[in-house]
Parts: structure tokens; sequence; C-alpha cells
């Protein structure tokens, strides 16, 4: 199978994991007052959610910097190759999952433009878990 993905496919959900990673902090206390939550939990505990927020952002950067610097590299076909377009297509469909399966239940705040930008993100996790398949399938495609 010869590589069907353009880099600017590749390039664009790279761009968009990045802006999942610049806005996430607003998302986090603008949207969901995250911070106040995070308030009622013990000390210890409140820093390992702020850890792992900080995690979930570092990761959503980084794998938007791999995408636009190693766009060609992603699509090549090698074992790293298919390692890492694994990892992140499995970090994105089960970024979607997890949306589908236990986000419905809780409630945003209705204002317009989170309705709006709630729709948006999820299209965008969408985008990314089917760019970041579609190279994982390519790329086994090309190895076997």
């Amino acid at each position: 199978m010869k590589n069907q993905i353009p880099n600017w496919l590749i390039i664009l959900g790279g761009c968009g994991q990045i802006f999942t990673a610049v806005i996430y902090p607003y998302i986090r206390h603008k949207v969901f007052d995250w911070y106040n939550d995070i308030k009622q939990l013990k000390p210890l505990n409140q820093e390992i959610v702020k850890t792992y927020g900080r995690y979930i952002q570092g990761l959503n950067f980084s794998f938007g910097c791999i995408a636009i610097v190693l766009s060609n590299d992603l699509k090549n076909g090698t074992h790293l190759a298919i390692a890492l377009t694994g990892l992140i297509a499995a970090y994105w469909v089960g970024k979607v999952i997890t949306q589908i399966a236990y986000y419905p239940m809780y409630q945003i705040p209705q204002k317009t433009i989170f309705k709006i930008g709630s729709y948006f993100m999820n299209l965008l996790f969408i985008f990314f878990a089917v760019v970041y398949t579609w190279l994982l399938v390519t790329n086994v495609c090309q190895t076997f």
C-alpha cells in the first residue's frame, strides 16, 4: 500500500493537537471550574490531579510537534512509525471512547460558546483518532 495520507493532513492534526494543549487550561478553568473542585481534595491528591492534567497537556503538545516536524517519518512504514502512530492512535481512540461513554452524563455550562466548543472539540478528537489510526493501518500494511 502506497502512502495515501498527505502531509498536510498529518500537519493539520499536529496543529490541532497543539491547539488542544494550549486551550486545555482555559477549558479547565472557565468551563469546568476545575481549580475550585480540586481544592476539595487532600493536598497530595490535588498535586496528583494537577500532574495528570499536565501530562495530558504535554502529550497533546508533544504529539502535535511530532506530527508537524516528522510527518514523513510517521508514514514511512518503519517499526518506529508503527509504534508511534499506534501510541497516538490508541491515545485518541481512547479519548473518543471516554468522551462517548462517560462524559454525556455530565453537564457543561449552557453558554452557547461552550456548547459550540464542546462539539468542535469532540470533532477534533474524532479527527485525531481517524488520522492516526489511518496512519497506523497504512504503516502496518507497508511493513507486511
